[in-house]
């Protein structure tokens, strides 16, 4: 906290630091732990009459009254990670879409807008990556048109806690009633200790979501709008544009006879970046080390392309894969939300 030459608190901050990472102390509620500070990290994201609004690493809103105030003051950004590969928000949310590609894309301005059925908010969400190039509620008045014209509820995927991210925009949905459906975390890791956690040994390799592959993956009832999206093919804009993809890889460790596999999992090579996804094992199998032994594979084959760094997306009440990429020495990057349109079509699923 700002401390003036008398030993006295300060204020430091004020409306005028919006969207700038700030930390506050403030008197704490009454009725409280006991404490007599609360302090709080985060992004300013409004002052209005009389009350803050600072949003929080993991995307929380913390409401702040100015009278409440002990001490504030504009902090820099959260020092880079000592373990793991460097990287920026920007880099991963690219990185991460071309991972996910949908089946048809269009821009507005710097916002990525991608369609696929409703297989999945990833790929039926905005990814926004600068300016729309119009005033926000005209390019949300755009979105909504865009999805409705598909059948589709309007979604827009933002993230919070890196340098870089869009504590501003969640705000300013909020303020226009957008309901946030999901948060999730985004972490990454060096790929190498992944390959060398266990021999990966009885994991098969393919180019293709065969059918004992996806009689394992969770989401039942496939469709061949979902296929095109878990093989990575090329998105077909509204120009008509289209073009390669990143290197995608399915892992299956078989099962019994007549069985679905025991695991399975996905990973996408692109560049350095290799990430992670749908890793499942048999509910009877697991935590005994088949998890491990997919992403082992997958890793090698990722390593033998070029890749150095991992990165996979993991929600947040996941406890079991938050252990399991702990232990392999993935951290958490930021995390990210999905915001609905406040209309009445039902929500997509994950």
């Amino acid at each position: 906290m700002e401390i003036s030459s008398t030993g006295r608190f300060e204020v430091r901050i004020t409306a005028a630091d919006v969207g700038k990472r700030v930390s506050v102390r403030r008197l704490s509620e009454p009725g409280g732990t006991g404490e007599k500070f609360t302090d709080t990290v985060g992004v300013l994201t409004s002052w209005d009459d009389g009350v803050l609004l600072i949003t929080r690493k993991g995307g929380e809103t913390v409401r702040i009254a100015e009278t409440s105030l002990v001490a504030g003051k504009v902090v820099p950004a959260a020092p880079a990670r000592r373990r793991g590969p460097a990287a920026t928000y920007a880099e991963l949310a690219r990185v991460t879409a071309r991972a996910w590609r949908p089946v048809e894309s269009e821009w507005l301005g710097e916002w990525q807008l991608r369609a696929a059925g409703g297989f999945t908010r990833r790929a039926n969400s905005v990814l926004p990556l600068g300016d729309p190039g119009l005033p926000l509620d005209e390019a949300l008045a755009a979105v909504r048109r865009w999805y409705g014209e598909r059948g589709l509820p309007a979604y827009v995927q933002t993230a919070t806690g890196a340098e870089g991210t869009q504590e501003l925009l969640c705000a300013e949905l909020e303020r226009r009633d957008w309901v946030r459906e999901v948060t999730a975390e985004l972490w990454i890791g060096a790929l190498a200790p992944v390959a060398d956690r266990t021999e990966g040994s009885g994991v098969v390799l393919s180019r293709t979501a065969d059918e004992a592959w996806l009689a394992r993956y969770q989401r039942k009832g496939v469709s061949e709008v979902a296929l095109k999206v878990l093989g990575g093919g090329s998105p077909r804009s509204t120009e008509g544009e289209s073009g390669g993809g990143p290197s995608v890889w399915f892992a299956t460790v078989p099962g019994a006879a007549g069985q679905p596999p025991a695991a399975i999992g996905r990973c996408v090579v692109d560049g350095r970046w290799a990430s992670f996804a749908a890793v499942e094992v048999d509910p009877a199998r697991r935590r005994t080390g088949l998890a491990t032994d997919v992403m082992a594979a997958l890793a090698r084959q990722a390593l033998a392309e070029g890749a150095s760094a991992a990165c996979l997306q993991v929600e947040t009440d996941n406890a079991g894969a938050r252990a399991l990429y702990a232990g392999s020495g993935f951290t958490a990057h930021h995390a990210y939300h999905h915001y609905r349109e406040p209309a009445t079509q039902p929500p997509i699923s994950a």
